[in-house]
């Protein structure tokens, strides 16, 4: 028989629960990312050359999810990998509207301004820095607001373009492609569906046969067409599913994103490594799919 104690003890246990289930989503939005780490050789990689690689994605800056101070921890714990380089993925502004504030596009880049590595930091764009930028969706002649942003505090930024990176004797390309989902549909732009701004032979075009090649693409939806120019593939976007429960994952942020939503992949040789990312979009929630900073290690 239960007693009167022993009921409101079973009650609350079950209040606590409640709450603790209901509030674990946010505990992983608001979670310290967790440092997740690869070690490969990718084909072609020169055989003496190591590299360590802090891969930041899919920060989203907003309040009260991904504050400014926020972003600034981020930074202290990438830098206390002691990487050679620094790569940022994209999606730097937020991806949801239920916020409580804004963060300016001059507060996160000064944030990220912070980051520094021997061999730099270098970022590409994603998919919601364009759509937030209307005047780039009715002018793409114009430079994005986040590009802007971005080289404003010293961070090399690329859209369909490579570049070599030097360390010691040895050298590699890395290669930053233009978004897959820059440009919004609607007749305001005069466009009936999304499109792309990416543009992989030209953003390999300038770099020599046999060479080793680290293309940045936001979104994991280019490996399918990567072919073997390209030693290995790093994106996210995909913010792991964001809802990942036991493997399942009902949603997903594109085609891609569903087929290679996070973590290591090698398809005849070919490699690809997603990154869980940093933030939310649309909703502020994220379940099984921990906020997490990427430790590569090459060589």
């Amino acid at each position: 028989m239960i007693t009167r104690r022993g009921l409101l003890k079973l009650l609350g246990a079950g209040f606590l629960t409640l709450v603790a289930t209901a509030a674990y989503p946010f505990s992983e939005v608001l979670g310290k990312p967790r440092v997740t780490k690869y070690a490969l050789t990718p084909r072609r990689w020169p055989a003496d050359l190591k590299l360590r690689a802090a891969v930041i994605a899919d920060i989203h800056a907003c309040d009260p999810w991904m504050t400014v101070s926020r972003i600034e921890a981020i930074c202290r714990q990438a830098m206390e990998l002691d990487p050679d380089i620094i790569l940022l993925l994209g999606d730097y502004v937020s991806g949801t509207k239920i916020v409580t504030g804004n963060v300016d596009s001059s507060e996160w880049s000064a944030a990220l301004g912070a980051l520094h590595a021997p061999l730099g930091v270098h970022a590409i764009l994603g998919n919601h820095d364009y759509w937030h930028d209307r005047t780039y969706q009715r002018d793409q002649s114009v430079a994005p607001f986040v590009v802007d942003a971005l080289q404003l505090v010293g961070i090399a930024t690329y859209v369909n373009e490579a570049v070599r990176i030097e360390k010691g004797v040895h050298g590699f390309w890395l290669a930053g492609l233009g978004d897959q989902l820059a440009l919004l549909p609607g007749a305001a732009y005069g466009r009936h569906s999304m499109r792309g701004i990416d543009d992989l032979d030209a953003t390999l075009a300038g770099i020599p046969d046999g060479e080793a090649v680290v293309l940045m693409a936001h979104e994991p939806d280019i490996f399918a067409s990567v072919d073997d120019r390209v030693s290995l593939t790093l994106s996210g976007h995909t913010h792991g599913g964001q809802f990942n429960l036991f493997g399942w994952r009902p949603i997903s942020a594109s085609r891609g994103s569903a087929r290679f939503p996070a973590g290591h992949f090698d398809v005849d040789g070919r490699e690809l490594i997603v990154s869980r990312g940093l933030g939310c979009s649309v909703l502020p929630l994220r379940v099984g799919s921990h906020p997490e900073i990427l430790l590569i290690e090459l060589g």
